[in-house]
């Protein structure tokens, strides 16, 4: 095994993820431990980020979700500081974290998102629903695990849903409401990960159903023939290419029914707690939880 030397796992930190990243982090701590490796735990909420350079962290292991965590911030600081760390780089960890900024680079590179609407307090609320239809998605543009988002099936909702998602971030999203299969696509460094298919209670992928249900169902293989999986794989491969994204990550899109997808956001930290998607996709070609974390841990880079 890579001697990776002293090794940091951030986890915690100051987002409305908070509660799913100290899930994540204790178990990205435990399966290093298991494998040998010198880890520790560090909450940036709690501890200043200088810590790691002066107690001597040679790799760090990012198990944040989230603001101050997925979105650049860390990054940039772990690069100053000179010191590896797991996941994509500054520029796509905020272009990701950014679901407005994501869609416009997907959009310029011909890649297919659903239609939105970015929207303030002032938003002209029937001007809004006309061009995308009905229902529609309302959504925080920086959170992430469906916090603040609402499923509009009337224009006269728009309002409330406004305000519910701008609790979590004031740039807001709303967007077009795509029906049809729900998958998930993971890659480890240059490989996809097979997709995988979810079917949440009454179709409601939710917090409650993402993280903490065991109701939800989850297919890997997902059942589509080869030859669909691999075409999604290849829009994947060209998403995560147009957004610089490095190491890891996971991409959430749907399949309508007549085959074609439509991406919603990529995830450049996503979850490693006993509902997450990579761990379980990873599993379906021989890679167990262990493997994972380990092999994340050797593909940390700096810059």
């Amino acid at each position: 095994m890579a001697d990776f030397g002293k090794v940091a796992v951030l986890f915690g930190g100051r987002s409305a993820e908070r509660e799913i990243s100290l899930l994540s982090g204790n178990a990205v701590l435990a399966a290093l431990k298991r494998g040998g490796v010198d880890a520790h735990a560090f909450d940036p909420a709690e501890r200043d980020l200088l810590a790691l350079k002066a107690e001597g962290f040679q790799r760090v292991f990012i198990a944040l979700h989230g603001r101050y965590g997925e979105d650049g911030t860390v990054q940039g600081a772990l690069e100053l500081m000179g010191i590896p760390y797991t996941g994509s780089g500054v520029m796509a960890s905020a272009l990701c974290m950014d679901k407005i900024r994501t869609k416009m680079v997907w959009t310029a590179c011909g890649l297919p998102t659903p239609e939105w609407e970015a929207l303030t307090a002032a938003s002209d609320w029937a001007a809004v629903a006309a061009p995308l239809g009905l229902p529609h998605i309302v959504k925080p543009a920086r959170e992430g695990s469906t916090l603040g988002l609402t499923k509009v099936t009337d224009a006269a909702q728009l309002p409330a849903a406004y305000a519910t998602a701008a609790r979590y971030d004031k740039l807001v999203l709303a967007e077009s409401f795509v029906a049809g299969q729900e998958l998930t696509a993971a890659f480890l460094g240059d490989t996809m990960l097979p997709l995988i298919r979810i079917e949440a209670p009454q179709g409601n992928y939710d917090y409650q159903n993402k993280y903490f249900s065991d109701d939800t169902q989850y297919h890997c293989p997902s059942g589509l023939p080869e030859a669909d999986e691999r075409a999604i794989q290849e829009v994947i491969r060209r998403a995560v290419l147009a957004l610089g994204c490095e190491g890891w990550g996971r991409a959430d899109l749907i399949r309508r029914a007549d085959g074609s997808v439509a991406l919603l956001e990529m995830n450049t930290s996503p979850g490693m707690t006993g509902h997450s998607l990579v761990p379980m996709a990873a599993r379906a070609v021989g890679i167990d939880f262990d493997a994972l974390v380990l092999r994340i841990l050797e593909l940390a880079h700096v810059g």
